[in-house]
């Protein structure tokens, strides 16, 4: 995967390998994996994770059950609407003194999050590297899994999952797809109605509007550094601009937006929209086998390249279940469970492993076979545009809600 911005030094971050030595006050103790899981065992942690897609539950319901089945853990999913209130509540937790008996034991997490829960000592670790499976990475080579917006994670997180914006678009009604995000604003003006993104603070909303900058900004070296050492509104002024010239032409004439990203989806099956996009590459594909779009509907990414990132779990520091949730880390990184969760017919959720360097066996829990005509080719993605630092996130959101949020 090709990467536009490099990040230097910060991808350069090596993790504490020599050492597996946890915090004193842990409970698992890492160099002995075995004691982990045995502590584990009669466990319940409660996972905290975004609860708004039948795709994602059923993966982690699935989990739930191998979980159970295999080391004797039990998974609570805890639905979340937005991952920053967990952050609040660790947050308030901590505040009111319980450093020992806190109600979430691991996270779905990054950006955004993943720094503030670091900025305020909320996490646990460093983890990460003491997970047998976590070798699978090979993050030496990948240094998107030890890096989140920018940030070296240390260790705090245990890689998940990956993510790249692509677009989807219904062929029998659009032959020629716009290419770019300036295109994009053509298309729309001749195409009125078509197209729309998810409301801001959604994830999937908030990510159209880093990608929309990236492009339209001629300073995006500035995306990359903390956004108060930056000109903020001289720097997205262009963005404004072109949101205000979009706007008029969307969905509902921008009046009101999609609450999420499967809400974008519903409203492509629904024919009230013929354009929409996705942060799963593999969205639009296990939409058209699941019969919520139509046969005819094709995925694309801009010929400039898409966001992307690497998503990842992470163990809150007053967990009482840490071993527990190691566990669950661990498991969530085996081949079994990322070729389940890559799966269109589970959840279509890119692999964070080195699939090349997986024995042949374990390559083969991969093999799909035939290509879906509506899934992305093989190599769509190789241009993935880096994420910038979690504090542009912030404030562009911020920014758009004093614009737009009125509705």
């Amino acid at each position: 995967m090709s990467l536009r911005v490099s990040h230097g030094a910060l991808f350069a971050t090596t993790l504490a390998i020599a050492s597996l030595a946890l915090p004193l006050n842990a409970q698992p103790h890492a160099q002995d994996w075995e004691s982990v899981l045995a502590d584990a065992e009669g466990q319940t942690v409660y996972w905290n994770a975004w609860g708004g897609d039948d795709r994602t539950n059923r993966y982690i319901d699935w989990v739930a059950g191998q979980m159970r089945t295999t080391y004797g853990v039990r998974i609570e999913h805890v639905k979340l609407d937005d991952t920053s209130s967990a952050v609040a509540r660790v947050l308030g937790e901590k505040q009111a003194g319980n450093h020992d008996d806190g109600s979430i034991d691991l996270i779905w997490i990054n950006g955004e999050n993943f720094a503030a829960m670091r900025a305020q000592d909320l996490l646990f670790g460093p983890f990460a590297d003491s997970l047998p499976h976590f070798a699978l990475t090979h993050p030496d080579d990948n240094p998107e899994v030890v890096t989140d917006f920018t940030l070296p994670t240390e260790g705090y997180e245990s890689p998940w999952g990956k993510a790249q914006i692509t677009f989807f678009y219904d062929s029998a009604h659009i032959d020629t797809p716009p290419q770019s995000i300036e295109a994009l604003l053509d298309w729309a003006q001749q195409n009125p109605g078509q197209f729309s993104y998810p409301r801001i603070p959604d994830f999937t909303g908030s990510t159209f509007l880093k990608q929309a900058l990236i492009e339209l900004t001629e300073q995006d070296e500035a995306l990359y550094q903390p956004v108060e050492n930056a000109d903020f509104e001289a720097i997205t002024a262009p963005l404004w601009a072109y949101l205000d010239a979009l706007h008029p032409h969307l969905w509902r004439s921008g009046r009101s937006f999609p609450a999420s990203g499967p809400n974008l989806r519903t409203l492509m099956s629904d024919g009230e929209i013929s354009l929409a996009f996705s942060f799963y590459p593999t969205d639009a594909a296990v939409a058209v086998m699941e019969y919520e779009l139509p046969d005819s509907v094709r995925s694309y990414v801009l010929e400039g390249g898409t966001l992307g990132n690497v998503h990842f779990v992470a163990i809150p520091y007053n967990s009482p279940h840490k071993a527990g949730a190691m566990a669950l880390a661990n498991f969530l990184l085996s081949p079994e469970a990322q070729a389940q969760k890559q799966s269109l017919s589970m959840w279509g959720d890119r692999s964070v492993l080195a699939i090349d360097q997986l024995s042949d066996a374990q390559q083969a829990l991969f093999q799909e076979g035939d290509h879906h005509p509506s899934a992305l080719p093989a190599d769509a993605l190789s241009n993935t545009l880096a994420e910038p630092h979690p504090s542009w996130m912030t404030a562009l959101q911020a920014a758009w809600l004093e614009r737009y949020g009125v509705n």
